[in-house]
C-alpha cells in the first residue's frame, strides 16, 4: 500500500515531481488490486434492490404528502379560528 509522509503535508516521501509520480503510480496499482477483490452484485440483485428503493421512495412520498395535507389543514383551521376573534 502507498504511504505518504506526515511531515511534509500532502507531499510523498520522495520530494518533487518524481516522488509524486511514484506515489500516484503505486496508488493506481493498489487501486487495481483492490478492484479485483470486489464482489460485484448480479444483475438480478441490482434489479431487486432498485425495485425496493423505488417502492420505498414512493411510499415515503405518499406518507409525507398525507402528513403535509393533515398538518396544512390543521394549521389553516387554527388560523381561521383565531382570525374570527
Amino acid at each position: 500500500m502507498a504511504t505518504i509522509a506526515a511531515s511534509s503535508g500532502s507531499q510523498p516521501e520522495n520530494k518533487g515531481v518524481a516522488g509524486w509520480l511514484a506515489a500516484a503510480k503505486e496508488y493506481v496499482a493498489d487501486l487495481k488490486a483492490e478492484m479485483r477483490r470486489v464482489t460485484w452484485p448480479t444483475r438480478k440483485q441490482v434489479q431487486a434492490t432498485t425495485a425496493v428503493v423505488i417502492a420505498a421512495v414512493f411510499l415515503f412520498a405518499a406518507y409525507f404528502a398525507v402528513v403535509d395535507l393533515v398538518l396544512g389543514r390543521a394549521i389553516t383551521k387554527i388560523f381561521d379560528t383565531l382570525a374570527r376573534r
